[in-house]
């Protein structure tokens, strides 16, 4: 119990330092950074509401904490890269497919709602896969870049401006991806976590693949999210036997499947960034941080791991495979419907696959003190910070 007050005690006057810190560095009249923009690569964990714009019919209780209605996102708020985006000083971004509203002059949010690092269309993919996967979202990316500089190029005139940047923004901006999870989780009802891992070197080839292609189209700063701990998820729990699950609740077998192609991922990094002069290639063990929250959320002011807020069934882990978070069915001939908790703030799991806007922060936070950058990413000097409450 005593551990425990201590730990708590720590972690409150961390985040006390940390907000003084970026209080103070926000309050420069001539707050500067060295990147002007954010290209966000990436799933429903990063997706601003991507998906959505390509297939409309997302609704409520999405969004419910911060934004007040669905705005695409797969958590009740903010995501790890609106509160990135906030901490630089940079506008929400816009998604790519999204044609009205949009503002891509401080990046291009190219995420969509279940896509995957390897092609969709290949015999290793179940249903419920998005068709935009890390190559057509590259793809997306060089078009978005031939635009710019095809406006740039024809606007010398001064026509009515867009809301695009200039072509130099390439070589200024952070290149962050959030993408994996899809890969490894749509396959293990169908091929267990055996057949999983035999293509997740796949996986890790085709991301380090794409921040060269980046890297020849002018990116210098990358940040690679690893894969989360979804053995800790609510979604793959339900039905678990005890036997297969750690001290903290969580699948043991999962979450090893998804330290080795963590460490994968990290090694093929670390042999990429050889090859790419003058550029800073990050990996990001956000998975650490959010694992943390899994197995203590009580000591970092949460109170429920394992449960989702978003759900039917009670119990727990609140969660049913048959009702997803603000659907309604009828099961046994009564009609249920998934509803979200009053108190999202107190939960780490959102809808049983996704993370709340509570969890999300906490992550972020974790990430810009710089303890999770592999190499060593000193943002803090190159970004005045934005606080991001």
């Amino acid at each position: 119990m005593g551990g425990s007050s201590t730990k708590a005690l720590v972690h409150q006057k961390l985040l006390l330092v940390w907000t003084i810190v970026v209080a103070t560095l926000s309050s420069f009249s001539d707050s500067k950074c060295d990147f002007e923009a954010i290209f966000n690569f990436g799933d429903s964990n990063s997706d601003t509401g991507g998906f959505w714009a390509a297939f409309p019919a997302q609704s409520g209780p999405f969004g419910m904490t911060y934004f007040k209605k669905p705005t695409g996102r797969a958590s009740d708020g903010r995501l790890i890269v609106d509160f990135l985006a906030q901490a630089l000083g940079l506008p929400f971004l816009s998604p790519y497919l999204q044609s009205i509203g949009s503002d891509y002059r401080h990046g291009v949010n190219f995420a969509t709602l279940a896509s995957t690092v390897l092609l969709p269309n290949t015999s290793l993919f179940v249903t419920g896969i998005s068709p935009f996967s890390l190559a057509i979202q590259l793809n997306q990316m060089k078009a978005f870049k031939t635009q710019v500089e095809e406006f740039h190029h024809s606007n010398l005139d001064k026509q009515e401006p867009k809301k695009l940047p200039s072509p130099d923004i390439f070589g200024k901006s952070l290149y962050m991806f959030y993408i994996g999870q899809n890969d490894f989780t749509s396959n293990l009802a169908a091929i267990g976590v055996g057949g999983v891992r035999q293509y997740l070197p796949q996986v890790v080839s085709q991301i380090a693949g794409t921040v060269r292609e980046l890297y020849a189209l002018g990116g210098r700063a990358f940040l690679v999210l690893n894969l989360a701990p979804v053995g800790c998820y609510p979604s793959f729990l339900v039905g678990l036997p005890r036997s297969e699950l750690d001290a903290f609740g969580c699948s043991i077998s999962y979450n090893n499947a998804v330290q080795d192609y963590n460490n994968m991922l990290k090694e093929t990094l670390a042999q990429t960034r050889g090859s790419l002069p003058n550029a800073s290639l990050i990996y990001v063990d956000s998975s650490s941080a959010l694992l943390e929250l899994f197995r203590h959320p009580t000591i970092h002011g949460l109170k429920y791991g394992t449960k989702s807020c978003c759900g039917h069934g009670g119990g727990a882990y609140n969660y049913d495979r048959q009702v997803y978070c603000g659907n309604t069915k009828v099961i046994n001939g009564s009609t249920v419907t998934a509803t979200a908790c009053d108190d999202p703030y107190n939960y780490v799991s959102w809808d049983g696959i996704h993370a709340t806007e509570a969890a999300n922060k906490l992550v972020t936070w974790a990430i810009l003190n710089g303890s999770y950058f592999d190499p060593p990413f000193p943002l803090h000097q190159l970004c005045d910070l934005y606080p991001i409450g």
